[in-house]
């Protein structure tokens, strides 16, 4: 059974991946911000990580370099609800820059079920070709 860690600090998103992912028969570990996540992080081991970008305290870029800093294996999947780039907006594309900083996929808020556990299950399908592709 993976084990999913998911960072939100909204407790209505957090609640909502929560059951979804454990109806597909995922472990998963539900924290409210970038603290409690890095201290769950530290305390178990995880098969892939959903990570909010902007939380309170710990800023959510700051939580997605961190995060990749302290596991970088394991795959991470950034959300944000902000507004992104496009060509009428100079607005920044904050999920572009997850990607810089180590997120293995994005998500923009909000997102279908189908759309999450497609995201989690290319994550997961990669950490393990990766895996397998380094054994002897």
């Amino acid at each position: 059974m993976p084990r999913i860690l998911v960072v939100d600090d909204d407790p209505m998103v957090g609640a909502t991946i929560e059951v979804l992912l454990q109806r597909q028969g995922f472990d998963v570990t539900l924290t409210d911000g970038g603290e409690t996540g890095l201290a769950a992080l530290e305390a178990q081991s995880f098969d892939a990580m959903l990570v909010d970008i902007f939380m309170p305290h710990m800023r959510g870029f700051e939580s997605i370099r961190v995060f990749h800093e302290r596991a970088p294996t394991i795959p991470l999947i950034a959300m944000s609800g902000y507004a992104f780039a496009s060509s009428a907006s100079p607005s920044p594309d904050f999920l572009r820059m997850a990607l810089e900083l180590g997120a293995t996929r994005c998500l923009r808020k909000p997102f279908t079920p189908e759309t999450l556990l497609t995201a989690i299950k290319e994550c997961l399908n990669e950490a393990t070709s990766v895996k397998d592709n380094k054994s002897p």
